[in-house]
C-alpha cells in the first residue's frame, strides 16, 4: 500500500497528560509524535484528536496541544476503538479519507481496536510505529503481532518524505529541518 498525500488522515490517539508519562520511552515518544504532527501539518494532512476519558485521563499533552490550530477536531470518547465513538467515525467518514494513519496510545488497547475496527470498514491503515507505545514494551509487541497482516507499518520519518514524494521543495525543506 502507498500512502498518498490526497487521500490521508492522521488520527492522533489518546496522547494525554495523566497516561503519557507512564507509557514505555515516552520522552522518545514525544519528540517523534511531535514530529508528526508538524510534518503533517506541513504538508496539509488533515488531523483528528481523540481523547479517553478526559476527567480521568487529562488532556492531550501540552507539547502537542500547542502545535495544534483552533481548527483541528478533538473528540473525548468512552470506547477504546475510535470507530466505535459515532462523533469520531462520522468525522473520519466525512473526511473522504481512506488511508487512515495512526499515532498514539495505548498500542495494544486504543489504537489496536481502532485500526482493526478501520481495516473491517474498508480502510486502508499506515501505523507510524515510533509514534505509538504502550506501558510496556511487550505490550507493544503484541500489537504489531496482531496487526502484521493488516495494517502498513511505518515510521515517522519514512511517512513523511512518502507523502512529500518530491525532494527540493518547500515542503521537503521544511519536513528535513523537522526530522533532523
Amino acid at each position: 500500500m502507498q500512502i498518498k498525500k490526497d487521500d490521508s488522515l492522521l488520527l492522533f490517539i489518546d496522547v494525554q497528560e495523566k497516561l503519557f508519562p507512564h507509557i514505555n520511552k515516552h520522552s522518545e515518544l514525544e519528540k517523534k509524535l511531535n514530529q508528526l504532527v508538524e510534518g503533517m501539518q506541513v504538508l496539509e494532512i488533515p488531523i483528528i484528536v481523540s481523547e479517553q476519558y478526559t476527567k480521568g485521563l487529562g488532556k492531550t499533552v501540552e507539547s502537542i496541544t500547542q502545535k495544534l490550530d483552533n481548527q483541528t477536531p478533538t473528540f473525548e470518547k468512552m470506547t477504546f476503538s475510535c470507530m466505535q465513538n459515532p462523533e469520531i467515525a462520522t468525522a473520519i467518514e466525512q473526511s473522504g479519507k481512506r488511508t487512515i494513519i495512526l499515532a498514539g496510545v495505548e498500542a495494544h488497547i486504543c489504537v489496536l481496536q481502532t485500526a482493526l475496527d478501520l481495516c473491517a470498514e474498508g480502510f486502508d491503515v499506515a501505523l507510524v510505529l515510533d509514534a505509538v507505545g504502550s506501558r510496556t514494551e511487550e505490550n507493544k509487541s503484541i500489537s504489531v503481532l496482531r496487526l502484521q497482516n493488516k495494517v502498513a507499518f511505518t515510521s515517522v520519518e519514512s511517512v513523511l518524505f512518502e507523502l512529500c514524494q518530491v525532494a527540493g521543495t518547500e515542503q521537503f525543506k521544511a519536513i528535513s529541518k523537522i526530522i533532523k
